[in-house]
């Protein structure tokens, strides 16, 4: 059975978030995400693990793991305005980015 939305929508969210640079563009990437990543608790959200690549092949520039305790916190992160102030920063450094929901276990 599928969960309506609004139940599914109040339960606690974790998600893996990977993204790629523009070529020559890792560093800037990194200094961007350090700025919109600062606003995740402004909206319940917690930054759990943030792992920077050292390789130089085509795997991900950074890979991010987070928490919201719910939807409506998620959507609210999205469209906080300073994020969406920075949209020409983003677009600029950000190739690609693939987000997902995850079930984050203990080692």
């Amino acid at each position: 059975m599928i969960e309506p939305r609004s139940a599914a929508h109040e339960r606690p969210i974790e998600l893996c978030c990977l993204l790629w640079a523009r070529p020559g563009l890792a560093v800037e990437l990194s200094r961007y995400e350090d700025v919109v990543l600062a606003f995740l608790p402004d909206h319940g959200g917690v930054l759990l693990q943030r792992a920077i690549s050292t390789s130089g092949d085509d795997a991900p520039d950074e890979v991010q793991l987070y928490r919201f305790p719910n939807g409506a916190a998620l959507d609210a992160s999205l469209a906080d305005p300073r994020r969406r102030e920075r949209s020409a920063e983003r677009d600029r450094v950000v190739a690609r980015t693939t987000l997902y929901p995850v079930a984050i276990t203990s080692a």
